[in-house]
Parts: structure tokens; C-alpha cells; sequence
């Protein structure tokens, strides 16, 4: 029986400080402690302590630039765990405009790390099943003959995302639709096909996305998505 510190990972995302700065840390980037610490309302001097715990349990890695110190989720396995426990947790109260717009912001479309979460995610999942795309198993997904030369021809390399040594596609329970979306090599490889053909950007300080008007365009016609018609119905 393999013998790990489960309380003591489970302490350290529980606090809300920490737990305020690991849901900062989804989208994927690295933030400085200051950036860290305005997210969580605390002091830079607190969040440096937070973060040197969660460095310490392999939870969040560090990158030295100089005299600065970036901090980001370890990897994609961390990022899905936080993701699932964000999908049974009870929802914060909102208590102000701001706040409910960055929540309908962030149910729409979101980063979980390094692929598409939110409502255009887990549509984009069920838009790759119906097309036959993509099928499921019982870890995850495999491509159909189909799908290779839809990827393929999307200008995803398949062969390239095989060699990766992590998971190529699994599910990814997400938090606000209660239902998967895709995450692995092949969902990070689809995100980051979208940010080149301008479909998605990136929002200021959040891990909210946009879709801009070429991706509206090209959701429809790749993927059969109405995807801003969807956000208009939320």
C-alpha cells in the first residue's frame, strides 16, 4: 500500500487564501506573490508564505527571472484535481456587479490550466462526439479514423502529442457545467490552435476567454457551435 500525505494536501488547499491563489493559478500562467496575494486580499509577506508551503507539498513551481520569482500550478494533473474540487464545491455568494460579471464571464470560457473549460468547452467536447471525432473509453477518448483527418487537417499533430508523457485525452469534470470537457495533450493542443487562429484571447488579469468575431465564425463552421447565441442564453 503506497503510504502518502493526503491531510496534509488536503490542509493546504482548503485555507481560502491558498485556495483563492490555486484558482488564480488555473489559467495556466505564473504570477509573481504580489499578483498572488492582491487575488487572495492578502499581504505579499502572507502569500510568500502560502506559496513556499504549497512549493514544499509539489503543489506549485517555482521559476527564478532575476530577482523575481513566478509561481504556477506543477501540472496538469494538480490543475484537474483543484478543477474537480472546484465542481463540488458550493458556490461563493456574489455581492456585487463586478463580481457577478467575472462569474458569467468565467462560466462561459475559461482556461483549466492549458485547455478550454466552461460552457464552450464542454460543448466543444460534445461538438467532437457528435461528429464522430472522437469516441469514449472507459480512461477517456480515443480518435476515430475520422478524427485523425479532422485533426489533420486542423493542423494538429497527432503523432507529435502521442510522444508527450502525459495523458492525450481524459475528461475533466468542470465546476460550473457539472459536466466533462476535455483535457490532456489534445485539449491543450486545440486551445493553443485557437489563440493562433485569433477564435479565442486571453482577458486581463483572469482566466476568462474571449471569443472574438473570427472565432463566432469558426466555431460555426468547424464545430457547428452558435457559440456567442449560447453565451447570450446564460
Amino acid at each position: 500500500m503506497q503510504h502518502t500525505n493526503l491531510s496534509l494536501v488536503a490542509s493546504l488547499v482548503s485555507d481560502d487564501s491558498r485556495g483563492a491563489m490555486m484558482t488564480v493559478l488555473l489559467d495556466g500562467r505564473f504570477h509573481t506573490a504580489t499578483e498572488l496575494a492582491l487575488a487572495a486580499n492578502i499581504t505579499p509577506q502572507t502569500a510568500s508564505f502560502h506559496l513556499t508551503k504549497m512549493v514544499e507539498a509539489h503543489l506549485v513551481a517555482v521559476e527564478k527571472q532575476g530577482r523575481h520569482r513566478y509561481y504556477g500550478i506543477v501540472d496538469s494533473d494538480v490543475a484537474n484535481v483543484l478543477e474537480s474540487l472546484l465542481a463540488i464545491a458550493p458556490p461563493k455568494e456574489i455581492h456585487s456587479f463586478n463580481q457577478a460579471t467575472e462569474d458569467h464571464a468565467l462560466r462561459f470560457a475559461r482556461t483549466c490550466y492549458d485547455h478550454l473549460a466552461g460552457h464552450v468547452g464542454v460543448q466543444l467536447m460534445e461538438s467532437l462526439l457528435q461528429n464522430q471525432f472522437i469516441f469514449e473509453t472507459e480512461n477517456g477518448f480515443s480518435i476515430t479514423d475520422k478524427g485523425e483527418r479532422f485533426f489533420s487537417d486542423f493542423q494538429v499533430n497527432l503523432e507529435e502529442l502521442r510522444k508527450k508523457r502525459r495523458s492525450f485525452s481524459h475528461k475533466c469534470l468542470d465546476w460550473s457545467e457539472r459536466r466533462p470537457h476535455l483535457a490532456g495533450a489534445l485539449g491543450h493542443a486545440l486551445l493553443e490552435r485557437f489563440y493562433q487562429l485569433h477564435w479565442i484571447e486571453r482577458l486581463p488579469r483572469s482566466r476568462a476567454l474571449n471569443i472574438t468575431p473570427l472565432g463566432k465564425t469558426g466555431f460555426r463552421e468547424t464545430f457547428s457551435m452558435d457559440v456567442l447565441a449560447e453565451k447570450n442564453k446564460n
